[in-house]
């Protein structure tokens, strides 16, 4: 094989687009062969804009079964992803999944187990900010081990903006029961799992979230989390998508130094000649006065800057491509499938959290989880 055909089920806006980018060659190794979506729009854009050759269908079942791919990508609704991912599995096919990797923890543990059990598969998230070279090279930092232990780690993330209007463009969004919550849900997954990726995954967590804050919408527009993680160093999230000026500022405070990040493009790295531990333990008031008073902090640390342009688009592009070098040349992946439970555990308890009012353990119950989920949807569809 030196091509792996794709089948794409589900070709709403950002199914299109993987259908878009392989049909113009943008994906080395990979060839498009099918597509699949259950509405007649998406059907009879498929028809008048995608090569004859590609194969339309309307059943995933039926994509699944056809034989004309080797791989599939989810692009469906959220609750879908395991439920195709399960399936597409046991029929013997590649899969690659959009992000989030569902809606709840115990459905993707069931995706999870599936794939386990064909490791012939190649399994795989579209977690497209993996590739931005920024948050390589910071994730490569952090587990160098040079700026010792995590003390704090603070993201704000509001460049969510949308107006009513874009929930209004299908039924299913910005519903408990058709996209299974809101920016947690759709805007800011990739951020949430670059925060568990570089950082690790926190113990506890605090959720405080609005729903239907600033729009007419049951779902969560906006978003504050506390955490503390095992060595206990914390943390704080926030996003929102209210906010039509909106920041994206990413600090890391460790032992020895600290990382600023602005608008995922631009970092700057400090790191100390000596642990603020060593410091405390070594300086009186009058050194702490004459290093703050005098200026002399840059005296105490280096600092690098390194600046990285937005590359949206290519970077899905990028996932997908790692994902069938790896189907054809075993390249390792950058987004393994089994790693959507972790981004999405950290969501699940931002939210379990808020609806009990209380701080969440990680792990938390799952079926706890998934009753208070239906609650949210019984109380939406009453």
């Amino acid at each position: 094989m030196d091509q792996v055909r794709f089948g794409i089920i589900g070709i709403g806006t950002m199914g299109s687009n993987h259908a878009k980018w392989m049909e113009e060659g943008k994906i080395r190794g990979a060839v498009l062969s099918a597509v699949c979506d259950i509405s007649p729009e998406r059907v009879q854009w498929a028809q008048e804009n995608l090569k004859e050759t590609v194969a339309v269908f309307t059943d995933y079942k039926e994509l699944i079964a056809s034989g004309k791919v080797d791989a599939v990508l989810i692009a469906t609704p959220h609750y879908f992803h395991p439920v195709i991912a399960v399936e597409a599995l046991e029929a013997g096919l590649h899969t690659l999944v959009e992000k989030p990797a569902g809606v709840y923890t115990k459905a993707v543990e069931a995706m999870n187990e599936t794939a386990a059990r064909h490791p012939e598969l190649v399994f795989g998230m579209m977690f497209n900010q993996r590739m931005n070279p920024l948050y390589q090279k910071i994730k490569e930092i952090m587990d160098s081990g040079r700026l010792g232990g995590l003390r704090r780690v603070t993201w704000i993330i509001t460049t969510w903006w949308r107006p009513q209007k874009y929930y209004e463009q299908s039924s299913w969004r910005a519903t408990w029961q058709g996209e299974g919550g809101g920016v947690l849900a759709n805007q800011a997954p990739h951020q949430v799992d670059l925060l568990q990726w570089i950082c690790g995954m926190p113990g506890k967590v605090r959720g405080y979230l609005r729903y239907g804050s600033h729009r007419n919408i049951t779902v969560e527009d906006d978003v504050t989390a506390y955490m503390e993680f095992p060595n206990g160093g914390t943390g704080v999230f926030i996003s929102c998508t209210h906010d039509v000026l909106g920041s994206d500022r990413l600090e890391i405070l460790c032992d020895k130094g600290k990382i600023y990040v602005e608008n995922s493009t631009k970092a700057t790295v400090k790191v100390l000649e000596e642990s603020e531990t060593e410091m405390n333990a070594r300086m009186d008031f009058e050194d702490a006065k004459r290093l703050v008073r005098g200026g002399k902090l840059k005296d105490i640390c280096s600092e690098e800057t390194f600046e990285f342009p937005d590359l949206w688009g290519i970077q899905h592009q990028q996932v997908t491509e790692n994902f069938a070098g790896a189907i054809l040349h075993k390249t390792p992946l950058v987004a393994p499938g089994s790693e959507g439970i972790r981004g999405l555990t950290l969501a699940n308890a931002m939210y379990l959290s808020d609806w009990l009012g209380k701080e969440v353990e990680i792990p938390f119950d799952g079926d706890l989880f998934l009753d208070e989920l239906h609650k949210k949807i019984e109380e939406e569809t009453k």
